[in-house]
């Protein structure tokens, strides 16, 4: 299958609405800078699965098209964002200067997010703030649809006495509150809040999620059914995660690490009909940036009881794996709203550690998404 792509010319279609969640930090910074690198002709669309012949003529938003907004907390702009990115070897040299232009009109639609420290608003008003900035930012933009991406770092799983929605849920609750679907590529509880099941049921809105599947899950997605699929017996499957950035620092929290561990041990649990032996260990290494290393030790059995292991060593770019993903979601839910598909989409499976349903299987998960490639490709 290629993956290259031709320059795209300038877009004629309907305005795409991207509103990210995070939208200072280094993924959503290397999705802006990406999407306007790609539809410029600067770079080939690698990594992104929409790019790929299965999805032409399926009606999705070219990438030219996109305006991009979002919430933060932080105050650096973006164009500075890309700086720094681009100094660490993240984005190409130069890049930030080619797509200034592109990632400073995205700056400039970021709006404070929350709750910061000390503020004294409750949820319904917090949730009111950011619902009228996704409404205000879809009258001004004049965009045919807004899709809410949560591309922020991961946070604690809530606590059983909490009285208050988690911020990921603050923000899911705002997309459903101003009509927008919405995307969870974070770990963190977002949409699957017990309170939000019954709004986001009679919404009649699209959502996906959660957790992006890019390094790790995504080998053992490949390697468990492997090993299924071969009667081979998985006694032991530990593993270790070396990672700086904010990634890092918010993973350096147990609860946060044990929202984003779930994630991992549930596709080897969904595949292989059970949970083997050993864990995932996340440490915070700030040298690393936004670089990662994950290993992986599988202890399995063969024939006649032989005693056997395997190791894999994934060291790769966090932001350069998840932003095709991201651009490919974004556009993947927004064409599923448009041709009348609500709830969750399972479909969507491959590009996640806990999907809506279906399969753990990365190859079954493709496949379903092949099919869905064809349902939008008819509803045209």
């Amino acid at each position: 299958m290629s993956t290259s792509a031709s320059p795209q010319q300038p877009s004629t279609a309907p305005a795409l609405g991207v509103w990210l969640i995070g939208a200072r930090g280094s993924v959503a910074t290397t999705v802006v800078a990406g999407a306007a690198a790609v539809a410029a002709g600067l770079h080939p669309a690698t990594g992104m699965v929409t790019e790929t012949p299965p999805f032409v003529d399926c009606g999705l938003a070219p990438l030219g098209s996109l305006v991009f907004g979002g919430h933060d907390t932080a105050s650096c702009p973006l164009p500075k964002r890309a700086e720094h990115l681009a100094a660490g070897g993240v984005l190409p040299h130069g890049l930030p200067v080619a797509v200034g232009a592109e990632l400073a009109a995205a700056d400039a639609e970021i709006r404070p997010g929350g709750p910061q420290p000390g503020d004294t608003r409750t949820d319904d008003e917090l949730i009111d703030t950011f619902a009228a900035d996704l409404t205000d930012f879809i009258r001004r933009r004049g965009v045919d649809r807004t899709v809410v991406v949560n591309v922020s770092s991961t946070e604690p799983l809530p606590g059983p006495d909490s009285t208050r929605l988690p911020v990921s849920s603050l923000y899911a609750a705002a997309a459903l509150r101003a009509g927008c679907p919405y995307v969870n590529f974070t770990p963190s509880t977002g949409m699957h809040h017990p309170s939000l099941s019954r709004t986001a049921a009679e919404s009649g809105l699209t959502w996906a999620g959660r957790d992006g599947k890019t390094g790790q899950t995504l080998l053992r997605s490949v390697l468990a059914p492997m090993f299924l699929q071969r009667a081979l017996d998985v006694r032991a499957w530990s593993g270790a995660n070396l990672l700086g950035g904010g990634d890092g620092a918010a993973l350096a929290d147990p609860a946060a690490a044990a929202a984003k561990n779930a994630g991992k041990e549930r596709v080897l649990a969904d595949v292989l009909g059970s949970a083997p032996q050993g864990e995932v260990h996340i440490d915070d290494v700030p040298a690393l940036g936004d670089w990662k290393t994950a290993w992986d030790h599988i202890a399995f059995d063969g024939f006649l009881g032989s005693r056997m292991v395997l190791q894999t060593i994934w060291q790769g770019c966090d932001s350069a794996l998840a932003a095709p993903l991201v651009l490919d979601l974004a556009r993947l839910t927004a064409r599923a709203a448009a041709a009348g598909l609500t709830g969750p989409r399972p479909e969507l499976g491959f590009y996640f550690k806990d999907p809506d349903g279906g399969s753990s299987s990365l190859g079954e998960q493709f496949t379903e998404l092949l099919s869905f490639a064809d349902r939008l490709r008819t509803t045209r």
